[in-house]
């Protein structure tokens, strides 16, 4: 395993509450280090620079030296107008941990290793696994198949054995964990970090509006579709969202053009849409995040004594 042993200390959990679009802010950052797990957020969730820029200070200026870090989620892509910009606000602010997206973090490996901070790269394939690893990152978060919102195509089981082969730095797993038992088998698969999105989406302290979170708490597995017709990248998305939504979940195959434009360009698509993956079946109410974290953390202690 590669987790640095300054952050491995600091955990109660081997797990990052993973950046969700319009979902993960200051709050819920702060409840999942202080419950003892790396919190995170997307910048885009910040509407305006400025907001952006008070997020990261309040954040800095919160959290105790010895608590997990926190990470901030920056998208790479060329079409996105506003990377350069957060970039700058993100060698401001140094966070520990910086997260890419949809692109080659090639462009801000240097500028991030420059203060000491972390660089992790979203990848959702074997070929983007290799490219990234090529750019110096210190991490590869492997985006799998049951993953919430922008998803991969291979099975957890097999992609994190695959990537440990080839690297050997951190590796965080994604897709479909939702209880202590998954994130224990992630570190079994040789993933040092579990990527949690869906089973904190109706936490108490996230952004999520109540009809999502009451989405979550009624949905099974079957009730995501895979599609790219949205975004024009593979997402999975909860079936009564696109129904609401004057979508026919069917229907909704073809593959746009990605162009993700700036912050507010995106929330119209995402606003009334609702991404969760295939661990959706683990949400069963609005709980606080520590309190889900408990019970993450019986379940991790419990799985360990298996066999």
């Amino acid at each position: 395993m590669a987790l640095p042993a300054h952050i491995a200390e600091r955990l109660r959990l081997p797990a990052i509450a993973a950046p969700m679009f319009l979902v993960s802010g200051i709050d819920m950052v702060l409840a999942a280090c202080k419950a003892g797990i790396i919190g995170s957020f997307p910048a885009n969730n910040a509407r305006t620079l400025d907001d952006l820029d008070a997020w990261m200070g309040q954040i800095a200026a919160t959290l105790p030296g010895d608590a997990p870090p926190w990470a901030i989620n920056i998208m790479v892509h060329r079409s996105y107008a506003r990377w350069e910009e957060e970039l700058a606000l993100v060698l401001k602010h140094r966070p520990p941990i910086v997260i890419t997206a949809l692109g080659s973090p090639s462009a801000v490996v240097e500028a991030i290793h420059g203060y000491g901070g972390l660089v992790y790269a979203d990848v959702n394939s074997l070929t983007y696994a290799e490219k990234a690893a090529r750019t110096g990152v210190d991490g590869l978060i492997l985006v799998a198949s049951g993953a919430g919102g922008h998803t991969g195509p291979i099975a957890g089981f097999a992609f994190a054995p695959a990537v440990r082969e080839m690297f050997g730095g951190t590796i965080v797993l994604g897709g479909g964990i939702g209880s202590g038992r998954a994130i224990r088998a992630a570190r079994m698969l040789g993933a040092d970090l579990a990527y949690l999105g869906t089973r904190l989406i109706a936490c108490a302290e996230s952004l999520a509006v109540s009809g999502y979170k009451q989405m979550l708490i009624e949905a099974t597995a079957e009730d995501i579709v895979t599609s790219a017709a949205l975004t024009g990248i593979a997402a999975n998305w909860l079936r009564p969202s696109l129904i609401a939504a004057g979508h026919d979940p069917d229907g909704v195959q073809a593959k746009v053009e990605i162009n993700l434009g700036r912050p507010e360009d995106s929330a119209k698509r995402w606003r009334d849409v609702w991404a969760a993956g295939h661990g959706v079946g683990a949400v069963r109410a609005i709980q606080p995040l520590a309190d889900i974290v408990d019970d993450l953390a019986v379940e991790y202690a419990e799985a360990a004594q298996v066999g």
